[in-house]
């Protein structure tokens, strides 16, 4: 054999056993995650891009079973689920889980504090949140891996809310936790159910109108078909929703399978942004056109809102968890000119 033939064959031998150990380090992770969100809204496409783009970009060592329109279990146990081993994640968010710790409430919606999703991812990436939130969700056996904030809710009503003083009386789908508080002093009766029962209570005049997430994603949940109100733009309610896994599950994943997790979930968080800004802008003139009415309101009554919110937050800080996330916000708040201390 020439040497070159020698070369050319040692050369194959070389890039065939790389090529064999590079298969047999290839490791895979397996996932089940469960959202709320129905697969034809806006959010519910988001999500699905954000699992094709970390099983692309882990060419293949990450697989998802994904579940949606929390099809495995209600929203709110989808939390526990994940953190005993019925799924794997957790992509609802944080406010679901106010009944098991008051902290959830300032992971899932800081209600009267941001005014943009920019400014609240800003407090989670670069305010010290994932650092003041680890243990609250360590505690509970799960790791948090980021958010997606799609903005500011409209709510869906039979009749307009405008103002303050339309909350009087007012039967409405609510999540639990510091939401029923606030709207409770404001004279409403808020309703806790789950994300799936809103379209046959609306429709069944069960509530008279829901609070249940931004104008596009209720156009897509075809709300907008059963009542004829809405607000625009938003201002009560901007819901942090979540990715959050199993600690020990997470623990075990290789590290590049972790990193590309956590990192796309900052993509899909512009992403959810960017495409809210634009989408939730196609709804209202959607809306518009098909004799939905809009209102937008008056800057002394979101002041009055505002200020009913924070007086209601103390009433949640009743765990140390709770308290140090309170105290974290509101320095930041404080920082970018939102409140005063």
């Amino acid at each position: 054999m020439t040497m070159i033939k020698k070369a050319a064959t040692a050369a194959a031998a070389a890039a065939l056993v790389a090529s064999t150990a590079l298969t047999a380090s290839a490791e895979t992770t397996k996932l089940r995650i469960q959202t709320h969100y129905a697969p034809e809204t806006v959010s519910g496409q988001l999500a699905a891009e954000y699992m094709d783009n970390i099983q692309t970009m882990s060419n293949g060592e990450i697989e998802v079973e994904m579940f949606y329109s929390s099809s495995v279990v209600k929203s709110v146990e989808t939390f526990d689920a994940a953190a005993t081993g019925i799924l794997d994640c957790d992509m609802t968010g944080g406010a679901y889980q106010t009944g098991k710790n008051s902290a959830f409430q300032f992971v899932g919606d800081i209600m009267g504090g941001y005014d943009t999703p920019y400014q609240q991812l800003s407090w989670l990436y670069y305010g010290g949140g994932l650092e003041a939130a680890a243990p609250l969700y360590n505690k509970y056996g799960m790791e948090l891996i980021g958010w997606w904030v799609y903005g500011q809710e409209s709510f869906a009503s039979s009749k307009p809310i405008a103002k303050v003083d339309d909350f009087k009386g007012w039967k409405f789908r609510s999540p639990p936790g510091l939401e029923t508080k606030i709207f409770e002093n404001l004279g409403a009766s808020p309703i806790v159910m789950d994300f799936t029962e809103i379209f046959t209570a609306l429709e069944t005049g069960i509530i008279d109108g829901a609070d249940a997430s931004g104008l596009a994603n209720n156009v897509g949940l075809g709300l907008y078909d059963i009542v004829k109100y809405a607000n625009f733009p938003g201002f009560h309610s901007m819901p942090s929703d979540h990715l959050a896994c199993n600690k020990a599950v997470f623990d075990a994943m290789p590290a590049h399978h972790q990193r590309i997790m956590k990192v796309a979930m900052e993509s899909l968080a512009l992403r959810t942004a960017l495409t809210f800004e634009k989408k939730n802008a196609e709804a209202a003139a959607q809306l518009r056109a098909q004799g939905v009415t809009l209102s937008q309101w008056a800057p002394e009554e979101l002041a009055k809102f505002r200020a009913a919110a924070q007086a209601t937050w103390p009433e949640f800080a009743d765990t140390p968890e709770a308290k140090a996330l309170v105290e974290s916000h509101m320095n930041y708040l404080a920082a970018l000119g939102l409140v005063s201390q």
